[in-house]
């Protein structure tokens, strides 16, 4: 799989962290019965599938299994990426960790209706800031 070459990552200069790269990246693997060009493909979304796991962990609060079998973690998983939908299409935006913090507490007894509809009061008054301030930039360009 072809990469830049580099002969240092470091920001300081003359401190190297890792090899210097000829510009191809070699992978062991132990996948013998696939294609080289599979392969590569398969480690060029990795950073995609990191992104999706770090997602899943962090903010639909994931951290764990609750269960072993194939079939329970299914389950997590499709009920985790269901809530996340539902807090983006009941929202109207981007689902944060705060977002779906506040809906837990809101299910939990914690926040009342009305601390609920404050929050996304506030959230939307927020966002149309934003909208205004980048049209502004927009029209001064």
């Amino acid at each position: 799989m072809k990469c830049s070459e580099h002969t240092t990552r470091s920001k300081y200069k003359g401190i190297s962290t890792g090899p210097s790269s000829d510009g191809i990246l070699r992978i062991a693997t132990d996948l013998l019965d696939v294609p080289a060009e599979i392969i590569a493909l398969i480690y060029s979304q990795r950073w995609q599938i990191e992104i999706f796991f770090r997602f899943f962990k962090q903010f639909l609060s994931c951290s764990h299994l609750l269960s072993h079998r194939q079939n329970g973690i299914e389950i997590q998983c499709h009920c985790a990426i269901i809530a996340c939908l539902l807090i983006i299409l009941w929202t109207g935006g981007k689902a944060t960790k705060r977002t779906f913090e506040m809906i837990c507490y809101y299910i939990s007894g914690l926040a009342s209706e009305e601390e609920l509809a404050a929050y996304f009061a506030k959230i939307k008054e927020r966002d149309e800031k934003r909208c205004q301030e980048q049209e502004q930039r927009e029209a001064e360009t």
